[in-house]
Formats: structure tokens, C-alpha cells, sequence
């Protein structure tokens, strides 16, 4: 089956991975959105933590890419932090779904994931605060006291 529809996974993506039998894929979805959330909490933490300690979290960013700490969600949604634009591009009420279906699982398989678990608990802050339809970078209003 895999190799029948590859020609289609050629048109919708740059690579093709075959993580295992049905249903692996959407558990490697998951695990890609507990990274992505995971990842923005990481960067809106590190760049609020800079603004209040005085530091410029546009200079920060800049020092912060090319060492370890950079990634494409430094790249991207730190610009967004920084700028302050959330225009949507994945929205903070998918982000939270996303979130709850990795811990829904989690569940059923006996184990808990707790820094997940936070974020998602930030997420629905977020959603509560009436910015759900935000992209999810928006995250960082959660955490910045100056910035609800």
C-alpha cells in the first residue's frame, strides 16, 4: 500500500518515512506536536526571562542562533515572540488538541508526561484568555506577565 500511494507522498511532502504498521503515522504526529509545543514553552520562556532581566529578547534570539539552543522554532515562532505578531499559521486550539491526544495516549499506554501536560495547561490559559485562534507561538502571552 505504501508504495502504491508513494507517488502521491512525493507531491505532498519533501520525505516519506515508514514508521511502522497502521497507525504508527498518527503517533509520530504526536510525537512531532510534543515537540513543537514543548519546543515554543521552551522559547517563550527563555526570551520573557530575558525581557525581564533586562536583556533585549531580540538581541537574545540572535546570540542564541547557531549554538545548540537554535531550531526552526527559535527561527520562526521566537521572530513571531519577538515581533509580536500571531497571525495564524497553526492555531493555539490545534496545538491544545494536539497536546491532549499525545497525553490521551500516553494514558492508555500506562505513563504520564508531565512536562506535556504543563504545556497543555498553558495552552488552554491561552484559549481561556480568548486567543485561541492565534497562531500558537501566541504562547508566550501565558507566561509574560506584561504581555496577557
Amino acid at each position: 500500500a505504501m508504495a502504491r500511494a508513494q507517488p502521491i507522498f512525493d507531491v505532498l511532502g519533501q520525505s516519506t518515512t515508514h514508521v511502522g504498521p497502521i497507525g504508527t503515522g498518527q503517533v509520530a504526529k504526536a510525537a512531532n506536536q510534543v515537540i513543537v509545543g514543548l519546543n515554543i514553552g521552551a522559547v517563550a520562556e527563555a526570551l520573557v526571562l530575558a525581557k525581564q532581566a533586562g536583556a533585549d529578547p531580540a538581541k537574545v534570539r540572535e546570540a542564541l542562533k547557531g549554538g545548540f539552543a537554535d531550531s526552526r522554532i527559535l527561527e520562526v515562532h521566537g521572530q513571531r515572540m519577538v515581533a509580536g505578531t500571531f497571525a495564524p499559521g497553526g492555531k493555539c486550539t490545534t496545538q491544545r488538541k494536539d497536546l491532549a491526544q499525545a497525553l490521551e495516549l500516553a494514558a492508555e499506554l500506562g505513563f504520564e508526561m508531565p512536562a506535556t501536560a504543563l504545556n497543555m495547561a498553558l495552552y488552554d490559559k491561552l484559549i481561556d484568555a480568548g486567543h485561541g485562534e492565534l497562531d500558537h507561538s501566541a504562547l508566550i502571552k501565558a507566561i509574560d506577565p506584561e504581555n496577557g
